[in-house]
């Protein structure tokens, strides 16, 4: 009976991924602003760990715009645009985003987030493509059946700030199924800021269908020393939230002392 119960218990361990700690300061950040959310912050090198709100940590959401981190992989390894200077021609439509109604580059389309060129991209890529390549990068959960221009948008494909971290491991470190191309490419687009302690690299997402709305802002921070992968979420109550998102996780990043 012992033996059944710490079996039940280790299986739910190894599902949700192993408890951390609490830590104090990143808990403080979100608390000072009321704010629901987890941020996950972790060493390349040494996997050495700061965690907010664990539980949620290892809770799937929807992915939303940070998804454009590897569907910009995927774009390029099949060659569904040529590079970063690739144009993606806008068909007139008027977007709610200004920045959107004009013509983009891959590496513009990337800054300003715009979702009709992500959706043109995923046209050209296709279906097949999609599973096959989340599947290979044990990339979150896809739920079956999705639509093709939607599933990153609508809550299809759900991921764990967990599992953003370790899947930025494997981009820093290149060990999944892409050229080096793809690689470079999305490391020179990700580029959010340059100073000479440091690069940040980074994408927001906005799960703007959910209830309660998702904020993201996930990447990674080169220092001379290391390479420092981070994962935020939080609940957003109104738009004013949005802004919170790099400030929350800069400020965790900063208490830390990753910013130095």
């Amino acid at each position: 009976m012992i033996k059944s119960c710490l079996a039940i218990l280790l299986l739910a361990v190894s599902a949700t991924g192993p408890a951390r700690a609490e830590d104090p300061a990143l808990a403080k950040l979100f608390a000072d602003r009321g704010l629901e959310g987890t941020v996950v912050i972790s060493s390349l090198r040494t996997g050495r760990s700061f965690v907010h709100n664990d539980a949620r940590a290892n809770r799937r959401l929807p992915v939303a715009s940070t998804f454009k981190i590897i569907n910009t992989l995927i774009a390029l390894q099949e060659r569904a645009i040529a590079g970063k200077d690739d144009t993606l021609h806008w068909d007139g439509q008027i977007h709610d985003f200004p920045d959107w109604n004009r013509d983009q580059t891959l590496a513009s389309a990337f800054k300003v987030s715009c979702v009709w060129c992500y959706q043109e991209l995923a046209r050209r890529i296709g279906a097949d493509a999609y599973r096959r390549y989340l599947q290979q990068t044990e990339y979150g959960e896809l739920r079956e059946p999705f639509a093709l221009t939607e599933f990153w948008l609508d809550g299809s494909l759900q991921i764990s700030a967990a599992e953003q971290v370790e899947f930025l491991r494997k981009v820093v470190r290149r060990s999944l199924p892409f050229d080096d191309f793809a690689y470079d490419t999305l490391r020179e687009i990700m580029l959010a800021e340059q100073t000479p302690a440091y690069a940040l690299r980074a994408k927001t997402g906005w799960a703007a269908r959910a209830n309660p709305q998702v904020g993201w802002y996930v990447g990674y921070v080169e220092t001379q020393a290391e390479v420092w992968l981070f994962a935020l979420n939080i609940d957003v109550r109104g738009k004013d939230d949005l802004a919170l998102r790099q400030k929350l996780a800069r400020e965790a990043l900063a208490v830390k002392g990753i910013f130095g």
